[in-house]
């Protein structure tokens, strides 16, 4: 039974995770491993409302935030020497990575 290694990645800023993705997929490219993604998974949103005065008094004008989790997928074969390259990537702060093992 083949394994696969599936990488989680999560951020609030896409560039961060599209770097590692090219980082990845060079890594995959470079070893000659069959490599899966990155899939894009749905964006999360999380919004907060409110007022913008501090009193409850005056005008009722409201703040609207907003943050994005931009989330990917990427399944590569779990070759030993690949992860061990996979694992030496720097990984910038910000971004959430999971590496999870998977028969195929």
């Amino acid at each position: 039974m083949v394994q696969r290694a599936r990488i989680k990645l999560a951020s609030i800023e896409i560039d961060k995770i599209n770097q590692i993705c090219r980082d990845i997929k060079e890594i995959a490219e470079k070893t000659g491993v069959d490599m899966r993604g990155p899939i894009p998974l749905p964006t999360k949103k999380l919004k907060v409302t409110t007022r913008k005065s501090p009193s409850g008094e005056g005008k009722a004008s409201w703040e609207r935030y907003e943050m994005r989790i931009h989330k990917r997928l990427v399944d590569i074969s779990a070759d030993e020497r690949t992860l061990r390259l996979v694992m030496r990537v720097p990984i910038p702060e910000g971004l959430n990575i999971e590496i999870e093992m998977v028969d195929a």
